[in-house]
């Protein structure tokens, strides 16, 4: 008997690379978090950008955060329909949650996966996991540990 492969496209959004965050999309699709950090005033910066969020310096640099990241929910909402291209009610209820790391003084945002809705609460532990999109793209997401 032969098995079948289903093959599915990937009809969500996917993350634009551009200069200011092509480390960290090109680190998320090896499955690591690296973060931009500021040499003048030692401050992460996330969404990275082309200059210190905290400083304005340009003194920036990328520090590898490894791959296994952990956090905690700091706020979260909980999506019951659809709102951007690609999504259907089949991905809903989706949660939508700002992480702060456990590590580092920053916030990352992204769905916590393979939960129910009312599993999530304020200041439950997550660990990031990646999400392979494509042979091209992974994207950093979260769940409850």
């Amino acid at each position: 008997m032969t098995e079948q492969i289903k093959e599915t496209t990937y009809t969500k959004p996917i993350p634009f690379k551009t200069i200011d965050n092509a480390p960290y999309w090109d680190a998320a699709d090896a499955h690591h978090l690296v973060l931009q950090k500021c040499t003048d005033c030692g401050q992460y910066a996330h969404p990275p950008g082309p200059a210190c969020s905290h400083c304005g310096s340009q003194n920036v640099i990328w520090e590898d955060q490894g791959t296994e990241i952990f956090g905690e929910i700091y706020s979260y909402v909980i999506s019951y329909r659809p709102f951007l291209p690609g999504y259907t009610m089949e991905d809903c209820p989706l949660v939508i949650a700002v992480v702060k790391l456990k590590e580092q003084d920053i916030t990352i945002i992204g769905n916590v996966l393979n939960c129910e809705p009312t599993d999530i609460a304020i200041g439950k532990p997550v660990q990031m996991i990646w999400e392979t999109i494509n042979e091209e793209r992974a994207i950093p997401q979260w769940q409850l540990v």
